[in-house]
Protein backbone atom coordinates (compact mmCIF):
# COMPACT_ATOMS: atom_id res chain seq x y z
CA UNK A 1 0.00 0.00 0.00
CA UNK A 2 2.14 3.30 -1.26
CA UNK A 3 1.60 5.92 0.34
CA UNK A 4 -0.94 4.77 2.58
CA UNK A 5 -3.47 4.08 -0.36
CA UNK A 6 -4.20 1.16 -1.94
CA UNK A 7 -6.24 0.70 -5.45
CA UNK A 8 -7.82 -3.11 -6.56
CA UNK A 9 -9.61 -3.95 -9.37
CA UNK A 10 -11.99 -6.56 -10.20
CA UNK A 11 -15.19 -7.35 -12.62
CA UNK A 12 -18.60 -7.11 -10.78
CA UNK A 13 -21.18 -9.21 -11.73
CA UNK A 14 -23.69 -6.07 -12.49
CA UNK A 15 -23.98 -5.70 -16.45
CA UNK A 16 -27.55 -5.80 -16.25
CA UNK A 17 -27.52 -2.66 -13.72
CA UNK A 18 -26.28 0.02 -16.31
CA UNK A 19 -28.62 -0.80 -19.64
CA UNK A 20 -26.50 -3.40 -20.59
CA UNK A 21 -23.00 -1.73 -20.32
CA UNK A 22 -20.55 -3.99 -18.35
CA UNK A 23 -19.72 -2.73 -14.41
CA UNK A 24 -16.99 -3.11 -12.89
CA UNK A 25 -15.95 -3.34 -8.97
CA UNK A 26 -13.20 -1.33 -8.34
CA UNK A 27 -11.96 -0.99 -4.78
CA UNK A 28 -9.33 1.36 -2.61
CA UNK A 29 -8.02 1.42 0.78
CA UNK A 30 -5.84 4.24 2.93
CA UNK A 31 -5.02 4.87 6.52
CA UNK A 32 -7.35 7.26 8.44
CA UNK A 33 -8.65 7.16 12.16
CA UNK A 34 -6.59 4.66 13.45
CA UNK A 35 -7.61 1.80 10.74
CA UNK A 36 -7.81 0.89 7.16
CA UNK A 37 -10.66 2.63 5.65
CA UNK A 38 -12.23 1.54 2.41
CA UNK A 39 -14.49 2.41 -0.31
CA UNK A 40 -15.58 0.20 -3.06
CA UNK A 41 -17.19 1.19 -6.00
CA UNK A 42 -19.09 0.19 -9.32
CA UNK A 43 -18.95 2.05 -12.12
CA UNK A 44 -18.94 1.13 -16.15
CA UNK A 45 -15.65 3.79 -16.82
CA UNK A 46 -12.30 2.35 -14.47
CA UNK A 47 -10.25 5.25 -14.40
CA UNK A 48 -13.32 7.71 -13.56
CA UNK A 49 -14.27 5.06 -10.72
CA UNK A 50 -10.45 4.95 -9.72
CA UNK A 51 -9.98 9.00 -9.65
CA UNK A 52 -13.31 9.31 -7.63
CA UNK A 53 -12.00 6.61 -4.74
CA UNK A 54 -8.59 8.60 -4.42
CA UNK A 55 -10.48 11.82 -4.19
CA UNK A 56 -13.28 10.41 -2.17
CA UNK A 57 -10.56 8.73 0.51
CA UNK A 58 -8.43 12.10 0.42
CA UNK A 59 -11.95 13.69 1.67
CA UNK A 60 -12.14 11.16 4.48
CA UNK A 61 -8.60 11.71 5.85
CA UNK A 62 -9.13 15.37 5.69
CA UNK A 63 -11.53 14.87 8.06
CA UNK A 64 -9.41 12.48 10.48
CA UNK A 65 -6.52 15.26 9.83
CA UNK A 66 -8.76 18.32 11.26
CA UNK A 67 -10.23 15.90 13.97
CA UNK A 68 -7.75 13.67 15.39
CA UNK A 69 -6.64 13.44 18.57
CA UNK A 70 -3.63 11.12 17.69
CA UNK A 71 -2.07 14.54 15.72
CA UNK A 72 -0.23 17.50 17.46
CA UNK A 73 -1.06 19.20 14.64
CA UNK A 74 -5.01 18.76 14.62
CA UNK A 75 -7.56 21.15 14.92
CA UNK A 76 -9.09 19.52 17.51
CA UNK A 77 -5.57 19.10 19.32
CA UNK A 78 -4.56 22.84 19.20
CA UNK A 79 -7.66 23.43 20.77
CA UNK A 80 -7.46 21.17 23.44
CA UNK A 81 -3.84 22.32 24.43
CA UNK A 82 -4.59 26.18 24.36
CA UNK A 83 -8.19 26.55 24.72
CA UNK A 84 -9.07 28.29 21.57
CA UNK A 85 -8.79 27.75 18.09
CA UNK A 86 -8.61 30.62 15.63
CA UNK A 87 -9.83 30.27 11.48
CA UNK A 88 -11.68 26.88 12.49
CA UNK A 89 -12.17 24.96 9.28
CA UNK A 90 -15.66 24.98 8.09
CA UNK A 91 -15.83 20.98 8.15
CA UNK A 92 -14.55 20.94 12.00
CA UNK A 93 -17.84 23.97 12.85
CA UNK A 94 -20.26 21.85 10.94
CA UNK A 95 -19.87 19.15 13.16
CA UNK A 96 -19.32 21.10 16.41
CA UNK A 97 -22.92 22.86 15.19
CA UNK A 98 -24.72 19.21 15.06
CA UNK A 99 -22.82 18.00 18.55
CA UNK A 100 -24.37 20.82 20.27
CA UNK A 101 -27.74 20.40 18.44
CA UNK A 102 -27.00 16.18 19.52
CA UNK A 103 -26.63 17.20 23.31
CA UNK A 104 -29.27 19.76 23.35
CA UNK A 105 -32.09 16.83 21.52
CA UNK A 106 -30.51 14.35 24.31
CA UNK A 107 -30.19 17.33 27.26
CA UNK A 108 -26.44 16.29 27.51
CA UNK A 109 -26.64 12.21 27.05
CA UNK A 110 -24.47 13.56 23.89
CA UNK A 111 -21.69 15.28 25.33
CA UNK A 112 -17.72 16.18 23.53
CA UNK A 113 -16.21 17.13 27.00
CA UNK A 114 -15.94 13.87 27.64
CA UNK A 115 -12.33 13.64 27.32
CA UNK A 116 -11.44 14.62 30.58
CA UNK A 117 -13.32 11.50 31.63
CA UNK A 118 -11.41 9.28 28.84
CA UNK A 119 -7.90 10.56 30.23
CA UNK A 120 -8.86 9.81 33.71
CA UNK A 121 -9.57 6.07 32.46
CA UNK A 122 -6.79 5.94 30.48
CA UNK A 123 -4.38 6.95 32.87
CA UNK A 124 -6.17 4.98 35.87
CA UNK A 125 -5.53 1.62 33.68
CA UNK A 126 -2.15 2.25 32.39
CA UNK A 127 -1.77 1.38 36.05
CA UNK A 128 -4.44 -1.39 36.34
CA UNK A 129 -7.12 0.15 38.33
CA UNK A 130 -9.74 2.58 37.79
CA UNK A 131 -10.34 6.05 38.65
CA UNK A 132 -10.62 6.54 42.46
CA UNK A 133 -13.91 9.04 43.08
CA UNK A 134 -11.53 12.24 43.63
CA UNK A 135 -10.42 11.51 40.20
CA UNK A 136 -13.85 11.26 38.30
CA UNK A 137 -15.05 14.09 40.43
CA UNK A 138 -12.14 15.84 39.08
CA UNK A 139 -12.30 14.90 35.63
CA UNK A 140 -16.39 15.49 35.80
CA UNK A 141 -15.66 19.00 36.58
CA UNK A 142 -14.44 19.49 33.05
CA UNK A 143 -17.63 18.02 31.36
CA UNK A 144 -20.05 20.13 30.06
CA UNK A 145 -20.83 20.71 26.24
CA UNK A 146 -22.14 24.08 27.10
CA UNK A 147 -19.37 25.70 28.07
CA UNK A 148 -17.34 24.94 23.92
CA UNK A 149 -18.16 28.17 22.99
CA UNK A 150 -18.40 28.85 18.64
CA UNK A 151 -18.49 31.56 16.61
CA UNK A 152 -18.35 31.88 12.44
CA UNK A 153 -14.45 30.81 12.56
CA UNK A 154 -13.43 30.98 16.37
CA UNK A 155 -13.86 28.18 18.71
CA UNK A 156 -12.78 28.23 22.70
CA UNK A 157 -13.42 26.11 25.59
CA UNK A 158 -14.28 28.07 28.74
CA UNK A 159 -13.06 26.24 31.48
CA UNK A 160 -8.95 26.10 31.81
CA UNK A 161 -8.49 22.19 31.04
CA UNK A 162 -11.38 21.16 29.23
CA UNK A 163 -10.89 18.68 26.21
CA UNK A 164 -13.13 17.71 23.62
CA UNK A 165 -13.18 14.38 21.45
CA UNK A 166 -15.03 13.91 18.45
CA UNK A 167 -14.04 10.30 18.22
CA UNK A 168 -17.95 9.57 18.47
CA UNK A 169 -19.34 11.66 14.80
CA UNK A 170 -16.02 12.22 13.13
CA UNK A 171 -15.76 8.88 11.25
CA UNK A 172 -19.75 9.27 10.78
CA UNK A 173 -18.95 12.75 9.37
CA UNK A 174 -15.77 11.41 7.23
CA UNK A 175 -18.42 8.98 5.22
CA UNK A 176 -20.26 11.87 4.20
CA UNK A 177 -17.62 13.78 2.97
CA UNK A 178 -16.31 10.47 0.85
CA UNK A 179 -20.02 10.23 -0.31
CA UNK A 180 -20.14 13.92 -1.63
CA UNK A 181 -17.11 13.40 -3.06
CA UNK A 182 -18.24 10.18 -5.04
CA UNK A 183 -21.27 12.15 -5.94
CA UNK A 184 -19.08 15.00 -7.76
CA UNK A 185 -17.77 11.86 -9.92
CA UNK A 186 -20.88 10.95 -10.47
CA UNK A 187 -20.22 7.95 -9.16
CA UNK A 188 -24.24 5.91 -8.66
CA UNK A 189 -22.93 2.72 -6.89
CA UNK A 190 -20.84 2.57 -3.54
CA UNK A 191 -19.93 1.37 -0.20
CA UNK A 192 -17.64 3.56 2.14
CA UNK A 193 -15.92 1.81 5.29
CA UNK A 194 -14.80 4.67 7.65
CA UNK A 195 -15.70 2.61 10.39
CA UNK A 196 -19.17 3.67 10.36
CA UNK A 197 -20.32 2.71 6.81
CA UNK A 198 -22.27 4.55 3.90
CA UNK A 199 -23.51 3.65 0.48
CA UNK A 200 -24.94 4.58 -2.76
CA UNK A 201 -26.70 2.35 -5.39
CA UNK A 202 -26.68 -1.61 -5.24
CA UNK A 203 -23.53 -3.88 -5.11
CA UNK A 204 -24.90 -5.21 -8.12
CA UNK A 205 -28.70 -5.35 -10.01
CA UNK A 206 -30.02 -8.08 -7.99
CA UNK A 207 -28.43 -7.72 -4.91
CA UNK A 208 -27.85 -4.44 -1.70
CA UNK A 209 -25.53 -3.58 -0.51
CA UNK A 210 -24.96 -5.71 3.28
CA UNK A 211 -23.16 -5.37 5.89
CA UNK A 212 -22.98 -7.28 9.04
CA UNK A 213 -23.82 -6.41 12.48
CA UNK A 214 -21.44 -8.35 15.17
CA UNK A 215 -23.02 -9.79 18.09
CA UNK A 216 -21.67 -7.92 21.16
CA UNK A 217 -20.03 -11.26 23.32
CA UNK A 218 -19.01 -12.93 20.47
CA UNK A 219 -17.03 -11.67 17.35
CA UNK A 220 -17.17 -14.49 15.41
CA UNK A 221 -21.27 -14.58 15.66
CA UNK A 222 -23.97 -12.29 13.73
CA UNK A 223 -26.40 -10.56 15.37
CA UNK A 224 -27.90 -9.60 12.02
CA UNK A 225 -26.86 -8.89 7.98
CA UNK A 226 -28.35 -5.30 7.06
CA UNK A 227 -29.19 -3.80 3.36
CA UNK A 228 -28.19 -0.60 3.69
CA UNK A 229 -30.86 1.47 1.36
CA UNK A 230 -28.53 3.80 0.19
CA UNK A 231 -28.79 5.15 4.03
CA UNK A 232 -25.60 5.12 6.74
CA UNK A 233 -24.79 3.22 9.36
CA UNK A 234 -22.93 3.32 12.39
CA UNK A 235 -22.37 0.91 15.50
CA UNK A 236 -21.38 1.88 19.04
CA UNK A 237 -20.75 -1.01 21.53
CA UNK A 238 -18.96 -1.99 25.17
CA UNK A 239 -16.71 -4.41 23.61
CA UNK A 240 -14.68 -1.63 21.41
CA UNK A 241 -12.47 -0.56 24.27
CA UNK A 242 -12.48 -1.79 27.36
CA UNK A 243 -11.40 -0.76 31.03
CA UNK A 244 -12.40 -3.49 32.63
CA UNK A 245 -12.97 -7.22 31.30
CA UNK A 246 -16.85 -7.30 32.42
CA UNK A 247 -17.49 -4.62 29.87
CA UNK A 248 -18.83 -2.63 32.91
CA UNK A 249 -16.20 0.10 32.12
CA UNK A 250 -15.39 1.48 28.49
CA UNK A 251 -14.70 3.93 26.51
CA UNK A 252 -18.47 4.97 26.28
CA UNK A 253 -19.38 7.61 28.74
CA UNK A 254 -22.50 9.09 30.54
CA UNK A 255 -21.86 12.90 31.37
CA UNK A 256 -24.35 12.66 33.71
CA UNK A 257 -22.27 9.58 36.15
CA UNK A 258 -19.08 10.30 34.72
CA UNK A 259 -18.58 6.49 33.90
CA UNK A 260 -19.97 4.04 31.52
CA UNK A 261 -23.77 3.43 30.74
CA UNK A 262 -24.78 0.40 32.60
CA UNK A 263 -27.53 -1.07 30.42
CA UNK A 264 -26.60 -1.82 26.66
CA UNK A 265 -23.78 -3.48 25.11
CA UNK A 266 -24.11 -2.69 21.33
CA UNK A 267 -26.64 0.27 19.51
CA UNK A 268 -26.67 0.18 15.55
CA UNK A 269 -28.08 3.02 13.97
CA UNK A 270 -29.53 3.55 9.99
CA UNK A 271 -29.71 7.45 9.48
CA UNK A 272 -29.76 9.87 6.33
CA UNK A 273 -26.07 11.04 6.97
CA UNK A 274 -23.11 9.56 8.60
CA UNK A 275 -23.01 12.23 10.93
CA UNK A 276 -26.35 11.40 12.27
CA UNK A 277 -26.10 7.70 12.29
CA UNK A 278 -22.35 7.71 14.41
CA UNK A 279 -23.78 10.52 16.80
CA UNK A 280 -26.94 9.07 17.56
CA UNK A 281 -25.16 5.54 18.51
CA UNK A 282 -23.51 7.10 21.28
CA UNK A 283 -26.27 9.08 22.37
CA UNK A 284 -28.30 6.20 22.62
CA UNK A 285 -25.67 3.77 24.41
CA UNK A 286 -25.95 6.81 27.18
CA UNK A 287 -30.20 6.78 27.08
CA UNK A 288 -30.74 3.06 27.24
CA UNK A 289 -33.15 1.40 25.99
CA UNK A 290 -36.48 2.95 26.96
CA UNK A 291 -34.89 6.58 26.44
CA UNK A 292 -33.57 5.62 22.88
CA UNK A 293 -36.98 4.32 21.61
CA UNK A 294 -38.30 7.33 22.91
CA UNK A 295 -36.05 9.66 21.24
CA UNK A 296 -35.51 7.50 17.45
CA UNK A 297 -39.47 7.47 17.41
CA UNK A 298 -39.09 11.65 17.29
CA UNK A 299 -36.73 11.37 13.95
CA UNK A 300 -37.05 11.08 10.73
CA UNK A 301 -35.52 7.89 8.13
CA UNK A 302 -33.72 6.90 11.87
CA UNK A 303 -34.30 2.77 12.50
CA UNK A 304 -32.05 1.79 15.73
CA UNK A 305 -31.30 -2.06 16.79
CA UNK A 306 -30.50 -2.49 20.75
CA UNK A 307 -28.69 -5.51 22.39
CA UNK A 308 -28.46 -5.12 26.37
CA UNK A 309 -25.75 -6.86 28.28
CA UNK A 310 -28.22 -9.61 28.58
CA UNK A 311 -28.44 -10.20 24.65
CA UNK A 312 -32.11 -8.77 24.77
CA UNK A 313 -32.91 -7.04 21.66
CA UNK A 314 -35.01 -3.87 20.82
CA UNK A 315 -35.59 -2.54 17.02
CA UNK A 316 -37.18 0.47 15.86
CA UNK A 317 -40.64 -0.29 13.14
CA UNK A 318 -39.07 0.61 9.61
CA UNK A 319 -35.84 -1.71 10.83
CA UNK A 320 -34.47 -3.37 7.68
CA UNK A 321 -34.70 -6.63 7.29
Amino acid sequence: MAGGLGLGLALANSSGANGGVPLHSVSGAALAFGTTISIEVVHADRPQAELAITAALAAARQVDRLMTLHRTDSQIAILNRTGVLEQAHPWLLRVLAYADDLSRSSEGAFDITVQSLWQAFSAASQQNRLPTDAERRAAMALVDWRQVQVTSQRVRLARPGMAITLNGIAQGFAVDRARAVLDAHGIRHALIDTGEFGARGRKTAQQAWTIGIREPRDAQQLAGVLPMQQRCVATSGDYQTVFTPDFVHHHIFDPASGDSPLELASVTVVAPTGLQADGLSTTLMVLGAQRAMALVATLTEVDVLLIDKQGRAWQSGNWPV
